[in-house]
């Protein structure tokens, strides 16, 4: 019996070891993702970027306007930061990483915390969601 609780102790100690040292996942992006509206009729630049806004203020991003076309957003997730550019046209959108703090971030490997895959596909979501809601 306390062979069995030593080693399932042992299993436990090794399980916490690799799963706190586990490494980030890919840097998701998103690239050229066609702006879609529930009509089918195609947004103005403004609607495009109204809805972007919209979706990104709506999951806590802090979205500026660069210049007409392209939008930064800006994620603080207590003592993490990421920032993406988000350009844009009215046929097409895209979220590429800008930037980050403390998300363990790798060029050579292009890997980041595994958060971070989330956060984009959550923005992306949601930005799918209000272009679509812009054509109604």
């Amino acid at each position: 019996m306390k062979r069995m609780s030593s080693t399932a102790l042992v299993l436990c100690a090794m399980l916490i070891a690799v799963t706190g040292c586990r490494g980030g996942g890919q840097v998701y992006q998103v690239k050229d993702s066609a702006v879609q509206t529930a009509t089918g009729k195609q947004p103005s630049l403004e609607e495009v970027q109204k809805a972007i806004i919209a979706a990104g203020s709506g999951l806590g991003w802090q979205m500026a306007v660069v210049k007409p076309g392209e939008i930064l957003g800006t994620l603080n997730v207590r003592s993490h930061q990421a920032i993406v550019s988000i350009p844009f046209t009215t046929k097409n959108y895209s979220i590429l990483y800008k930037g980050s703090t403390n998300l363990k971030y790798d060029a050579e490997k292009q890997t980041i915390h595994g958060n971070y895959s989330g956060w984009i596909q959550r923005l992306d979501g949601a930005i799918r969601s209000r272009l679509t809601a812009t054509g109604s």
